[in-house]
């Protein structure tokens, strides 16, 4: 049985490269450092910001205390002036999550991205679609650790063993393996299948109404 379905937010419900790449190579270039080509990006992000902003500056062969600093500070104050820059929906989550509500299946999104970023994006996307929704927050671990996973376990008060976390990296599929929970991998997001199967996803979906099937399949075992 299926009571909660937990969803990774970059590259699994939304689109965020344009934005990551944009704000990442702004900060960049506004210490003198060279941008990044955008699909490099896919490889540098799902560790949180602070891990996003080391490898950008480790791609530069510039990442010391100072640098990290200046380029932290720039790339927080561009992305919080304007979080939705070049973010959309991939197509069907929308609808994905509307089935899961005319389901009863209750939905959360557990993000890296910094907390507030992350709530402006699900709350303006997917208004009333969300049970929960947390970013990055002081105190809580960032994926693959579970603990915040575990505490929206505990806020919707449902057991790991009836809900799915869904993602498109390791990382996610690590965060739900971690906290005793199913996993689906995300095809349509920054990474692989083959990352996705070798970090041991239990399915693997290449759109988004598949997550449906998935979890009705589960709820007639």
């Amino acid at each position: 049985m299926v009571k909660l379905c937990i969803f990774d937010l970059d590259g699994t419900l939304t689109n965020t490269l344009p934005a990551i790449t944009h704000f990442g190579n702004t900060a960049l270039t506004a210490h003198g450092f060279s941008p990044i080509e955008s699909e490099r990006y896919k490889y540098l992000v799902g560790n949180g910001r602070d891990l996003l902003v080391h490898r950008m500056l480790a791609e530069n062969g510039a990442d010391t205390p100072e640098n990290y600093d200046a380029v932290g500070k720039s790339y927080d104050a561009a992305y919080e002036a304007d979080p939705l820059y070049g973010t959309h929906p991939y197509d069907g989550i929308p609808d994905l999550l509307q089935l899961l509500r005319e389901n009863g299946i209750k939905t959360a999104v557990l993000s890296n991205k910094p907390d507030n970023v992350a709530c402006d994006v699900v709350n303006l996307f997917f208004p009333n679609l969300f049970d929960a929704a947390h970013g990055q927050r002081s105190g809580v671990k960032t994926k693959p650790d579970p603990q915040g996973a575990i505490m929206i376990l505990e806020e919707l008060s449902e057991k790991p063993e009836e809900a799915l976390f869904i993602g498109d990296t390791n990382v996610d599929i690590n965060t739900g393996k971690n906290s005793g929970m199913r996993t689906i991998g995300a095809l349509w997001g920054f990474r692989t299948e083959k990352e996705l199967t070798e970090a041991g996803a239990d399915f693997i979906a290449a759109k988004p109404l598949d997550i449906a099937d998935i979890i009705f399949k589960i709820q007639n075992e």
